[in-house]
């Protein structure tokens, strides 16, 4: 009973220090907000009301442990106190002679001295015992999404269909509904629509990073579930909105770590992208620093590492989701000269905010509420005259005002 309270106790330990870890950290990467909104002193009240509860987690944790160690102590002495008497009426009886007395004394010391070690460090123990709990939980966890694992290495061509695919984040709210569409090899198509409205949920769909309820995708004729996630990510290049760097050098940030890539590749990667004035400008070059998350760097910079990283890894299909909505005007013209070269013989998929960023694609997909309204080059749409249409009027006017 009292190892399940100790239990309880340092479990709340560990729930208290990992709030408090992700509040601290959340807060010094949005140190900003809070500054510019003026809320330092409501974020200390927060900061002080978590910072509490995991004072008055240790407080409990350490109160069971002040109990048990003194409670140790007092066995060990009584029974130390017991048998010293009971041996000592043995011994005036002429019933055990001085060294049984002394030596079963002794056995008991050596007895307790395990118990007293164990007591000793109680308290690093049940916080193992509840640590490696947190960890083998998330060890012990399935994976929900299915790869093939017998097939390894696949080659693929690039052809991309959706049909009648319905997917949710959560249950039943669903966010693609009956989504179907053809992609073919070497073909450029562009999602258009509102914020919410599913285009980004379709690219994390190719990744594989969830699994859809209803439907299918095919890739090549062949279902994306038969695939092996890791050879099928192989083939696919992802340029985001928000482009992640490690904390390293921009060489490393491109290969990943991976041997097999030459510096020389890298430096060809960034010619052909025509990154080549922007590396040179950086101190050391491709031995760039980009410090934590990349913040060394503006976001259309980010972008272009993206970009040289794409054409150095060379993908059969090039996912671009909003990658020019967050940059200048001098930036996006580098990234789309990019874009436009890692796009050259690849089937893309191309999430567009600004219409004018896929006036050449071969053909727009616009989707509104997780449907597809309508389908079709840059010119039938504007003929059409209907969502479409009224998407690109509202930009341009935007863009003459």
């Amino acid at each position: 009973m009292f190892k399940e309270k100790v239990k309880v106790s340092f479990n709340d330990v560990r729930n208290a220090v990992a709030n408090l870890n992700s509040f601290v950290q959340e807060h010094i990467v949005g140190m900003n907000i809070v500054q510019i909104f003026g809320n330092e002193e409501k974020e200390y009240k927060k900061f002080k009301k978590i910072n509490n509860t995991h004072l008055q987690s240790n407080l409990k944790a350490v109160l069971y442990y002040s109990i048990y160690f003194p409670v140790m102590e007092l066995f060990t002495s009584i029974g130390l106190g017991l048998l010293i008497w009971f041996g000592s009426n043995q011994l005036f009886a002429g019933e055990v002679t001085l060294g049984v007395l002394i030596a079963f004394i002794m056995y008991l010391q050596l007895f307790f001295r395990p118990i007293r070690a164990i007591a000793d460090r109680f308290n690093t123990l049940q916080m193992g015992v509840v640590s490696s709990k947190r960890i083998f939980d998330l060890l012990d966890r399935n994976e929900n999404i299915k790869s093939n694992e017998k097939i390894k290495d696949i080659d693929i061509d690039g052809e991309v269909e959706f049909k009648n695919i319905w997917f949710a984040y959560n249950d039943d709210d669903y966010v693609l509904k009956d989504i179907s569409f053809k992609i073919k090899k070497g073909e450029s198509v562009g999602f258009v629509g509102s914020t919410g409205s599913g285009k980004t949920s379709i690219i994390n769909l190719i990744n594989r990073f969830y699994d859809f309820q209803k439907g299918s995708i095919l890739v090549d004729n062949k279902n994306i579930e038969d695939y092996n996630i890791l050879s099928l990510r192989d083939n696919l290049g992802l340029v985001s909105q928000d482009v992640f760097l490690f904390s390293d050098t921009i060489l490393n940030n491109l290969t990943l770590y991976n041997d097999s890539i030459s510096e020389e590749q890298v430096w060809s990667a960034v010619k052909k992208v025509g990154a080549e004035s922007f590396i040179n400008k950086l101190p050391n070059k491709l031995l760039f620093d980009v410090k934590e998350r990349g913040v060394s760097l503006s976001v259309g910079q980010r972008q272009l590492i993206s970009c040289i990283r794409i054409m150095l890894y060379d993908p059969k299909i090039i996912l671009l989701d909003e990658a020019t909505s967050s940059v200048d005007s001098e930036s996006e013209v580098m990234i789309q000269r990019a874009v436009s070269e890692i796009l050259k013989n690849r089937t893309s998929i191309v999430v567009a905010h600004r219409l004018s960023t896929i006036k050449e694609v071969d053909k727009i997909i616009v989707i509104d509420s997780g449907e597809i309204k309508e389908m079709g080059t840059h010119d039938n749409l504007l003929k059409l005259r209907g969502y479409y249409k009224k998407l690109y009027e509202m930009q341009y006017k935007n863009i003459v005002n």
